[in-house]
């Protein structure tokens, strides 16, 4: 049979984008569809704009400590508006290198929403096209809880384009996003009063990330309120009221959630051509992404394996070299080292101590907590944390977790190490980069005995 296509994908972002781009290259006709822009979550609205507005938030601190340095601060004050308009102005720019992506690489956009009609064509706008094989990368969406009053809070789409900078904020959540924005309107200068529902934030992560950075955005001004939730939220002629669970009320000009996110795969068409689906609506697939409809794969966010931007572009890439490159590959979803830009910033990859120990049972626990070189000289008090986990019998370094200044940018090549299987000798038989951070993975010889 003849296809329009050899692959129609829906959604352009970060894997759908390189999923195409990499089949187009290997000799496929390809076509791609995105009903909003393209670049998806990460470009358009998640880590990028998120990260401009964590530079943003962290120059109050820094202006502080400059004086401690020996400069001469005038009084400060930030426009939000140019914040909004320099970063909108950079997500253009983005934006458009990737239709030039695209189009230099013989890739035909549909900007329109798409729907699977059957398992070999597409309905996008008022067209209908087939294709060989479809590919699914349509992401994920935020969660908002069904509370009275939930049309008055934001999400993390709506929060890069507030009109104006609320002075009072509540952030409803643990995650990452929640612990990253109730920084960022920390450090621009908002009264911030975070609320979780659970005893502790940062779910999933090591528990002495969480103690550690939980202390640390409490010392820098975050009221943080964890076993508390929302029952509702109100409008009122100053702003929003909010009725905690408790009975308790709050006072808040914004409250935005960061709740979790879920499986963008409403009106797709999955379900009508036997696309197994997750009781949260992610894709169900192999280790090859494929779904359980033999042509149509899926990748990225939509299929909940792990949330991040770089795991979807090597997935996309798997895909390609497997279907259109003679080179069936799965992409290896272990180790995977991730940052969340709280501040103080985090950097881990490998097993956090409870899975290691679940996993191998005894395991050696290195730790240091130290105050940074950079913070004795200013008011701060600021303090970092590298903790390393070795199964024993092997040596092998299995897990690494960092809390401090550039964690993020240390834990990328560090994760070269422990992917590549590095042992606790192999670290410490490494020179340490002094005076730095990082140099105490490398220094560290007492086992932890704590909790």
């Amino acid at each position: 049979m003849t296809y329009d296509y050899d692959l129609f994908v829906i959604g352009a972002g970060s894997g759908g984008v390189r999923a195409s781009r990499i089949s187009s290259s290997l000799g496929a006709k390809v076509a791609i569809a995105e009903e909003f822009r393209v670049g998806g979550t990460c470009v358009i609205r998640g880590c990028v704009p998120k990260k401009l507005f964590v530079y943003a938030s962290h120059f109050s601190e820094d202006f502080e400590d400059a004086a401690n340095y020996g400069w001469t601060v005038p009084k400060v004050s930030h426009d939000w508006k140019k914040l909004i308009a320099n970063k909108d102005k950079e997500i253009d720019r983005l934006n458009g290198i990737y239709h030039t992506i695209l189009s230099n690489n013989n890739v035909e956009l549909y900007l329109n929403r798409a729907e699977i009609v059957d398992k070999n064509t597409v309905r996008v706008g008022d067209k209908t096209v087939t294709a060989k094989y479809i590919l699914i990368a349509t992401g994920g969406t935020p969660v908002m809880p069904e509370i009275p009053g939930i049309e008055h809070a934001i999400s993390s789409n709506e929060v890069f384009h507030l009109e104006d900078f609320p002075k009072r904020v509540v952030v409803v959540g643990g995650g990452y996003i929640a612990v990253e924005f109730a920084g960022i309107f920390n450090g621009l200068g908002a009264d911030v009063i975070q609320l979780y529902r659970g005893e502790q934030i940062l779910r999933g992560f090591d528990h002495h990330v969480q103690k550690m950075v939980a202390q640390e955005i409490t010392k820098k001004g975050v009221d943080l309120r964890t076993q508390s939730n929302p029952a509702k939220i109100e409008k009122t002629a100053t702003g929003l009221l909010v009725t905690l669970e408790d009975g308790s009320t709050l006072e808040a000009d914004t409250v935005m959630y960061a709740t979790g996110r879920s499986a963008n795969t409403d009106g797709v068409g999955l379900e009508g051509v036997g696309v197994e689906l997750k009781g949260n609506g992610a894709v169900v697939v192999d280790e090859y992404s494929k779904t359980t409809v033999d042509n149509i794969y899926a990748v990225g966010d939509v299929t909940d394996r792990i949330a991040l931007t770089p795991v979807a572009l090597h997935e996309g890439m798997a895909f390609a070299e497997t279907v259109f490159g003679g080179k069936p590959r799965a992409f290896n979803h272990s180790d995977v080292p991730s940052a969340v830009f709280s501040q103080p910033p985090v950097g881990s990859v490998g097993l956090t101590e409870a899975e290691a120990r679940a996993q191998f049972g005894d395991v050696d626990i290195y730790k240091s907590e130290f105050r940074p070189m950079k913070q004795t000289l200013t008011l701060g008090s600021e303090k970092a944390m590298v903790k390393l986990i070795v199964e024993p019998k092997s040596d092998r370094v299995v897990g690494v977790h960092i809390v401090g200044a550039d964690a993020g940018e240390i834990i990328q090549g560090i994760g070269i190490a422990v992917k590549c299987g590095a042992t606790k000798e192999q670290f410490d038989a490494t020179v340490g980069v002094h005076p730095t951070l990082a140099e105490e993975i490398v220094t560290m010889r007492e086992k932890y005995t704590g909790e």
